[in-house]
């Protein structure tokens, strides 16, 4: 008998193999390949082919489903990746055990607007819960999990970022004790197996966990909650370059499960696309008043001030920038002309700590020179300040106090990250300096004034979305403030008439920026990206250029933008992109799996244009 074997996580076709026993579709099985034992999965018998046929070498216990192989068929099609690639991203099961309804015995207490969401959600099988920070969305989200569980049936909570799950581990524990687990990359591999020891035997019913825990097997699942749904954390940028957020609706449709989102800021594909109830107003009593000051990013006199008063109120701070390191980048005086990397066509950061400059792309690090690189001159100035000379400045001025920082460099393991959080809620750290890591959800309890830096340089960005973005971002930060009491938002902008009617009524802005993308931008119409990339600048455009022919034959793809990427080089190869826009996604997919046989990288829905 012959079979056609996907091999797990490879770029290469399906290959056919013989086996001397029958073998069941999905199942996990050994071969070899080139000297080297590989897994794979069997997809379906053929016909015995013309050519000699390697031997499968085992079969292995495991299996997966036929709905994981329908999940796996969509990814491979939709995000034109090969199957195997798709099943990659799979966790295979063995024989799950039927779930027995479970019935918590503590119940989240519910405001009359709460329980008119979870009402709501009863009703529709996808729903958006647009609930402003602090107004209880945990509480409505557990309450669903709740009467999923009666029901005997198991819930998915996935949420952007694994620095969210300690907290949300801690509330899901509290409700439904060791019937809970978390998932994301970083858990031993020993946990993990015990993970899917306890999902196989019906012990886990609840998985909170980050994108990666969609493709766990849970059986008999009846509720997916996607919180903080309008981050772009749930797109994965290797391939397979899926979209968490949108491939729930594949999962939930073969599964038969109901759909949750949930956002202070939806995204506006999900404000248009499904049924939205508000929930408005904070759980607990609170009030925040925005300030705005005519700057981009300055420790101005002003700021200080402000600074100064909450310290000495006892009251904690929270500070905003887009940019870590202490300068975003270093400039000559005479030529104006920037430290790039010499892999990459970006300006290095400075890191004072380091004594250096960084490329925060490849990771390529040099000695700060003493003069210019291109004119010699000696006079070279850092621009656009980031995290650490924040911190550095502000503990120069408030010495007695407690200064921190709070981003990538700083926050490398999950343990650091529960500490610094716990620190800062237990009071023992004054003002938390960060980049967007600080607008990711987290629970401040504290916080009095929200300060936020560097907004415009995100509004210079060369994308559709860039407004959203940024109007989202300062929201998701000015929502750490205030979670009960009085607070106030500094906000250093030259762009205060855009920001100040949106931060009031973000869904006036939804409506605004619904009427702004109509018929040219998502969600009314699709994207496709096509990269190439390749050490030779010549070969790199060659490439392009021979997939920009293919767009001949199909009329209903429109080339929005051909050449050069932004970054044009990374890691010491030449990058060249075409961005094509159409309304037909069939004939976008058709191109797409072509481009992709053309030796081009593919990205469907593309979040990043850089």
């Amino acid at each position: 008998m012959y079979y056609l074997i996907s091999l797990l996580a490879s770029p290469l076709s399906p290959l056919t193999y013989e086996s001397e026993i029958p073998l069941c579709i999905g199942s996990l099985v050994t071969v070899n390949l080139k000297e080297k034992a590989k897994q794979g999965v069997v997809l379906r018998e053929v016909e015995k082919p013309n050519f000699t046929c390697t031997p499968i070498l085992s079969v292995n216990q495991e299996v997966f489903s036929s709905t994981t192989l329908e999940i796996a068929k969509f990814i491979s099609e939709y995000y034109v990746c090969s199957m195997g690639e798709a099943l990659g991203l799979f966790t295979p099961l063995k024989q799950l055990e039927s779930n027995k309804p479970l019935k918590s015995e503590l119940t989240p207490s519910l405001s009359v607007e709460q329980q008119k969401a979870f009402e709501f959600i009863q009703k529709h099988p996808k729903s958006l819960l647009f609930g402003d920070t602090g107004s209880g969305k945990s509480e409505v989200y557990i309450k669903a999990i709740q009467e999923t569980l009666a029901q005997g049936k198991n819930a998915l909570f996935l949420m952007p970022e694994i620095g969210l799950t300690p907290q949300m581990k801690k509330r899901l524990k509290h409700y439904f004790s060791s019937c809970v687990a978390i998932w994301h990359s970083r858990i031993s591999k020993k946990a993990k197996e015990q993970i899917i020891s306890e999902l196989e035997t019906g012990q886990i019913k609840v998985i909170a966990g980050t994108r990666s825990a969609l493709f766990l097997p849970m059986s008999n699942l009846g509720l997916i909650v996607v919180d903080e749904e309008h981050d772009d954390s749930y797109k994965s940028n290797q391939r397979p370059r899926y979209n968490a957020k949108d491939l729930v609706h594949v999962v939930a449709k073969q599964l038969g499960a109901k759909l949750l989102f949930g956002s202070a800021t939806p995204s506006l594909s999900s404000y248009k696309n499904l049924p939205t109830f508000r929930l408005k107003g904070t759980y607990h009593q609170s009030h925040k008043r925005f300030l705005f000051e005519n700057a981009q990013n300055e420790i101005t006199p002003t700021l200080l001030a402000k600074i100064k008063a909450y310290l000495e109120a006892k009251k904690q701070i929270v500070i905003f920038l887009p940019t870590r390191a202490n300068f975003k980048y270093i400039s000559c005086q005479s030529c104006g002309t920037n430290v790039t990397c010499p892999f990459c066509s970006v300006g290095m950061s400075l890191h004072v700590k380091h004594n250096a400059l960084k490329c925060h792309y490849c990771n390529y690090t040099q000695a700060i020179p003493k003069s210019c690189p291109s004119c010699g001159c000696e006079e070279i100035i850092a621009k656009r300040m980031g995290t650490s000379e924040v911190v550095k400045v502000l503990s120069q001025e408030f010495s007695e106090n407690v200064i921190e920082k709070f981003d990538k460099d700083e926050i490398t393991t999950e343990k650091k990250l529960k500490e610094k959080l716990e620190r800062f809620n237990d009071a023992k750290i004054d003002v938390l300096v960060g980049t967007q890591m600080l607008a990711k959800g987290h629970d401040y309890h504290n916080v009095a004034l929200s300060v936020i830096l560097g907004i415009d340089s995100l509004l210079n960005i060369p994308d559709f979305r860039s407004r959203e973005r940024a109007v989202s971002l300062c929201l998701q930060i000015a929502g750490r403030a205030g979670r009960s009491g009085e607070a106030e938002v500094f906000i250093q902008t030259q762009n205060r008439e855009l920001f100040e009617p949106y931060l009031r009524d973000y869904e006036l802005f939804l409506k605004e920026e619904m009427e702004f993308r109509k018929d040219l931008y998502p969600p009314f119409t699709r994207l496709l990206r096509v990269m190439s990339s390749h050490k030779n600048e010549k070969k790199a455009k060659e490439i392009l250029d021979s997939i920009k022919e293919l767009t001949c034959k199909y009329k209903n793809l429109e080339v929005v933008g051909f050449g050069k990427a932004d970054v044009e080089k990374i890691a010491g190869k030449f990058r060249y992109g075409i961005l094509l826009r159409s309304n037909d996604t069939k004939s976008l997919l058709r191109f797409a799996h072509e481009a992709r046989a053309a030796q081009g990288e593919v990205d469907v829905d593309p979040l990043s244009f850089s």
